[in-house]
C-alpha cells in the first residue's frame, strides 16, 4: 500500500495580539480543511514579537497547558487531524521565553516538544533578546506511519542538525518560519530549503509568516530538492499530499547517505 500523507499549511500574517491571531487561525482552518492529516503553523503563530518589549513577551507567553494550546487541541480532535503548534513559552530566566513547537495528535495529545536552538542573531536582529535557546533536536515523531521532525525558521541555516535527524529515520522535516524581508530573502529561504532536502534525500515542508514583515513563500520540497508547492504572497490555507515512497525512488539513485564516510569527518570536527 502506498505510504503518503496531506500536509495543511497555513500562511497567514500574526499580529501582536494573542486572541486575535488564534480566532484567525481558528476560523482559516475551520473553512479551509478538507482532508489534511497534518496542518502546519508557522513560526509566531501565537503573536509576532517584532518590535515588542521583552518584558511583554514574556507576560503574553503561556505553557503548553494553556488557552492557546487548548484551543487548537480542540480543532485536531474535531478535525481528526495532527497539527504542529508553535508558541513561546516562558522560561525560567525572565524575561526570556522559549520558542517551540509541538506535534499535537489528532486524540489531542502533545507527542513531542521542539525548542528553537538556533537564535536569529543576524541581518540586525538579536532573537537572543527574547529568546533562551533549546539544547535538544527534535524527538523523530511517527504520523500515520511517517517519521516526522521539526526545525525552526533560522536553523534552516545549520545542515548539521538536518542530517542528525535524516540519520535518526525522519522522512519529512517540517519548518515553521517567521521568515524577514529583505533583499531577495525568500531566494534565500527557497535555495537553503531545497539544500537541506536533496543532500538528506527527505521532504521539507516550509510554512511561513507573511505580511509587513515576512515574506511568505511556504513551499514543500521533495528529496530531490525540487519544489513540488509554492504558496507565493498572501494568507491562505493549502492542502497538498506527498508520496512517501517517493523516498526510496531517490535513495536508491542518490544513496549519499549511506557513502557518507564519518570516520573522516570525525577526524576534523569539534
Amino acid at each position: 500500500m502506498a505510504k503518503s500523507i496531506t500536509l495543511g499549511l497555513l500562511q497567514f500574517s500574526a499580529t501582536h495580539d494573542k486572541i486575535e491571531n488564534l480566532e484567525k487561525i481558528k476560523n482559516i482552518i475551520m473553512n479551509k480543511w478538507r482532508s489534511a492529516d497534518l496542518i502546519i503553523l508557522p513560526e509566531y503563530s501565537m503573536f509576532n514579537l517584532t518590535g515588542m518589549d521583552p518584558g511583554k513577551v514574556y507576560e503574553l507567553a503561556e505553557g503548553v497547558e494553556g488557552n492557546y494550546v487548548n484551543s487548537l487541541i480542540g480543532i485536531t480532535r474535531e478535525l481528526n487531524a495532527f497539527m504542529i503548534v508553535t508558541l513561546f513559552e516562558r522560561s525560567n530566566e525572565p524575561p526570556k521565553v522559549f520558542n517551540e513547537a509541538l506535534i499535537v495528535s489528532d486524540k489531542g495529545d502533545v507527542l513531542g516538544v521542539y525548542r528553537k536552538i538556533h537564535l536569529f542573531d543576524a541581518y540586525g536582529y538579536r532573537e537572543s533578546n527574547y529568546i533562551k535557546s533549546g539544547n535538544e533536536p527534535s524527538p523523530i515523531i511517527d504520523v500515520k506511519g511517517i517519521k516526522i521532525a521539526i526545525a525552526i525558521c533560522f536553523d534552516i541555516r545549520f545542515p548539521e542538525l538536518f542530517r542528525i535527524y535524516a540519520l535518526r529515520g525522519a522522512e519529512l522535516i517540517t519548518i515553521p518560519a517567521a521568515w524577514y524581508k529583505g533583499p531577495l530573502k525568500e531566494e534565500t529561504l527557497l535555495f537553503l530549503g531545497r539544500a537541506r532536502a536533496h543532500e538528506n534525500t527527505v521532504y521539507v515542508a516550509i510554512v511561513n509568516q507573511y505580511g509587513k514583515d515576512f515574506t511568505g513563500r511556504s513551499t514543500v520540497i521533495d528529496p530531490l530538492g525540487n519544489v513540488v508547492l509554492d504558496l507565493g504572497i498572501g494568507e491562505k490555507y493549502v492542502e497538498f499530499t506527498i508520496d512517501l515512497d517517493y523516498i526510496n525512488e531517490v535513495r536508491k539513485t542518490l544513496p549519499v547517505l549511506n557513502l557518507r564516510r564519518p570516520d573522516i569527518y570525525s577526524k576534523f570536527m569539534d
